[in-house]
């Protein structure tokens, strides 16, 4: 029998942490977020402290923004590292599992550690324990099971030999990446047990690279090389590969045009000459009117959502065919795609070999000229005392912005207006949190970018009702210094979706505070709560005062917010396409029932292939 040492469970999971490591040598786990409660801090605590100089230990003021903060470290460092986050049982548990959808959906890792019920059943039940009548098993922590890639509960010390090497293969795989859940009854934390020494030896986890299978790549070269108009779709799976630099040379090589989706936005310079721009229902007319004409798609590393696909009524050619190379087969294969299961940047690479030479009549260039001609306008500042639109404060922000900003955001209006307007100059330029378009996510994530890449200038964009949401981080990051900038677009309620509702003949309603329920206007004072909470603060009254403000960034430590109020109407018209939301068959109202009929014509274009 080999070398033991007596831990307990926490300090063998601690310990297990510490000991994985990235091809580049760092840790895989670069740190853990905690907010300690009777579930964890007696077990999970001590063993935090007893590492702390191996460790890092973070204290955020909410458990769900914590793991965004989490998770957008990942996303920024293209899955490379990841970050774990520790809860108590109850609520701090439930907080979490928002986030762990959002990191389900833009399959992202993270390790989610929250406490759980007593696994010997003595004090049951416990404070904040759900108790199932049905079943014995249940607990608050079953939440987590749809949106884990992988779900444990560690209700024997012992059980970490297998359940920890599963955890670290599912955050490192890159088809099963994606968010881990232990949940870790609080008794079996405390409990010791006697692991092999050898279970903590170093441990580097590589990147797997799966190269496509022979007959899947041929009869998808032969796909291609019968079209006469393809089109590639870049999605996120770009980045994660680290393909940038293959499917730039995939493009010219075939002279095959490229659009790109909220989440693989940057994966082309904005102004190379094959870069369609931003596809689908926050796409641009190049993009979308080439997409429209396609009979080959082919998608790199995209899940095809609606989004990107117009409801699937986007693709009008009715010769179209799906091409899909994608790591995970649950993607590839959607929608009747003629999959490609491989890792982007080796299937890149062995699909340019299987097409040879072979180049097409492709050119972008008319296009995007007539693009840019019809929005650049709408970026301008404005000449009156007008409340500024949200695309004047995205010019703003462009004009301020240099090669090492990173803009990102996640909700509202502001992920459609970026993407037909933003003008990303390299990868990693444009963070967009739109798979589950999650609301309390920008704050937080604009600090766990800054914290994968400090040397980076961070701009995020989010909007008052956003901010309303999920602020607390603030605090979090004026207390450890970590510097990034906010702009607060106040446009008094959730503009994006009060335009969505009139846009399907719905009345103004409980969207803008004007039409809401109140025995007084608001009237809240963004500037003023942010200074509260230690960020540097300023409201502003004009473009010209938002770039003043811009311009001093860099001489600001810790966070700095920048609000301004913006007119909740008016948004870019010009690009997108059609998009399925479900419309009454009957209303009362006229404008309901037109907005259905409309509807229902549009319906005939969506395609179930």
């Amino acid at each position: 029998m080999g070398k033991t040492i007596r831990l307990t469970a926490a300090q063998a999971l601690v310990r297990y942490l510490t000991a994985q490591l990235t091809e580049d040598g760092d840790p895989f786990i670069a740190g853990v977020w905690a907010i300690f409660g009777h579930g964890n801090v007696a077990g999970l605590g001590e063993a935090l402290h007893a590492s702390r100089d191996a460790i890092q230990t973070y204290r955020g003021h909410n458990e769900q923004t914590m793991a965004h903060a989490a998770i957008a470290y990942s996303k920024q460092l293209r899955r490379r590292r990841a970050m774990a986050v520790t809860s108590s049982i109850g609520p701090g548990a439930t907080n979490m599992v928002t986030a762990a959808a959002l990191a389900h959906v833009n399959r992202l890792p993270v390790l989610l550690l929250p406490g759980d019920v007593f696994a010997n059943r003595g004090p049951d039940p416990v404070l904040q324990q759900i108790e199932d009548f049905g079943d014995g098993t249940v607990s608050a922590n079953d939440v987590f099971k749809p949106v884990s890639r992988y779900f444990d509960r560690i209700t024997r010390p012992e059980q970490l030999l297998t359940a920890l090497p599963r955890a670290f293969r599912t955050m490192t795989d890159p088809a099963d990446c994606g968010p881990v859940t232990l949940a870790f009854c609080q008794d079996v934390q405390a409990e010791a047990y006697d692991y092999a020494v050898s279970f903590f030896d170093p441990r580097t986890w590589y990147q797997r690279r799966l190269r496509p299978e022979h007959h899947e790549l041929h009869r998808a070269a032969a796909t291609i090389r019968a079209a006469s108009r393809p089109m590639i779709v870049a999605g996120g799976g770009v980045h994660y590969s680290d393909a940038t630099e293959e499917l730039q040379s995939f493009a010219e090589t075939h002279n095959i045009r490229v659009a790109e989706t909220q989440a693989g936005k940057s994966a082309l310079p904005w102004d190379h000459p094959l870069n369609l721009g931003p596809i689908g229902v926050t796409g641009g007319e190049p993009a979308n009117t080439v997409a429209a004409e396609a009979d080959v798609v082919i998608g790199i590393g995209t899940r095809f959502q609606d989004f990107t696909t117009g409801s699937w009524g986007l693709f009008a050619n009715p010769e179209r065919r799906l091409v899909s190379l994608n790591v995970q087969a649950y993607d590839a294969e959607k929608h009747g795609a003629m999959p490609i299961l491989s890792d982007a940047k080796t299937g890149l690479a062995d699909l340019s070999d299987a097409l040879d030479a072979l180049r097409f009549d492709a050119d972008a260039v008319e296009l995007k000229s007539e693009w840019f001609a019809r929005v650049d306008p709408l970026t301008s500042a404005p000449e009156g005392n007008e409340l500024p639109t949200d695309m004047q404060v995205v010019g703003a922000v462009q004009r301020a912005a240099n090669e090492n900003t990173v803009v990102m955001c996640a909700a509202g209006t502001m992920p459609g207006e970026l993407h037909k307007l933003w003008k990303a100059g390299r990868p990693g330029s444009y963070h967009m949190e739109y798979g589950f378009s999650c609301m309390g996510y920008e704050i937080a994530g604009a600090m766990g970018i800054k914290m994968a890449e400090p040397e980076r200038d961070v701009i995020c964009f989010t909007g008052d009702g956003t901010y309303m949401m999920a602020n607390s981080e603030l605090a979090t990051a004026a207390m450890m210094g970590i510097s990034f900038t906010v702009v607060v677009t106040d446009n008094r309620g959730y503009g994006c979706i009060n335009r969505l509702q009139m846009g399907t003949g719905g009345a103004e309603f409980n969207n803008l505070l004007d039409h809401t329920i109140h025995a007084q206007p608001s009237a809240i004072d963004f500037a003023k709560h942010a200074g509260a909470m230690g960020a540097t603060s300023v409201k502003v009254c004009s473009i010209v005062e938002l770039e003043d403000a811009l311009a001093r960034r860099d001489g600001v430590r810790g966070p700095y917010v920048i609000v301004i109020d913006t007119d909740p109407y008016p948004s870019t018209e010009y690009g997108g396409t059609w998009w399925d939301v479900g419309l009454p068959e009957v209303s009362e109202r006229a404008e309901v029932n037109k907005a259905r009929a409309d509807y229902v014509e549009h319906k005939k274009t969506q395609r179930a292939d």
